[in-house]
């Protein structure tokens, strides 16, 4: 594809709170046209999405894409389970991981790749509550050091 620009729609950034991502794939989606019509709006909800497998397709279930305003009868539930897209071994190396160590499918972002639309799914494993203030802690000190730099650089000019 010569046109390989990318645009994001959405971002799932509670998942990198929740979970500790191992691993990343793309994967194509199955969508309608007003589907893709709304995404281009940026109407979609990552929050409560997840995939699974279920005979040997991934289906990512929980994704909220808000009706087109435009889209009368074509509209579709904005919560139906859609299928993603991903070469064969992909999925079944998926499926061996998810069930074996106990791995979780999680929609990470959405974007455009070209016209086409794309999923960034994450292989991840849950963080207990200790692990979610670590982080929170890191990046609390991330932000101060950033914050006294910015002020020890517009001091000096």
């Amino acid at each position: 594809m010569a046109n390989d620009t990318m645009k994001t729609i959405a971002r799932h950034k509670k998942a990198y709170h929740e979970y500790f991502v191992i691993e990343s794939f793309e994967a194509g989606i199955e969508l309608f046209g007003t589907e893709v019509k709304s995404l281009r709006a940026g109407k979609v909800n990552l929050k409560d999405a997840w995939c699974s497998i279920d005979d040997g397709e991934l289906w990512i279930k929980g994704m909220h894409i808000s009706p087109y305003e435009q889209g009368n009868i074509f509209n579709r539930d904005p919560l139906r389970v859609r299928r993603l897209l991903m070469h064969k071994k992909e999925i079944l190396r998926l499926m061996g991981l998810v069930k074996q160590n106990g791995y979780a499918l999680i929609p990470l972002s959405l974007y455009f790749k070209g016209s086409r639309v794309k999923v960034q799914i994450g292989l991840c494993k849950g963080k207990k509550l200790y692990d979610k203030r670590s982080d929170m802690a890191q990046k609390a000190a991330q932000r101060d050091i950033q914050r006294a730099v910015k002020q020890r650089v517009t001091g000096q000019t």
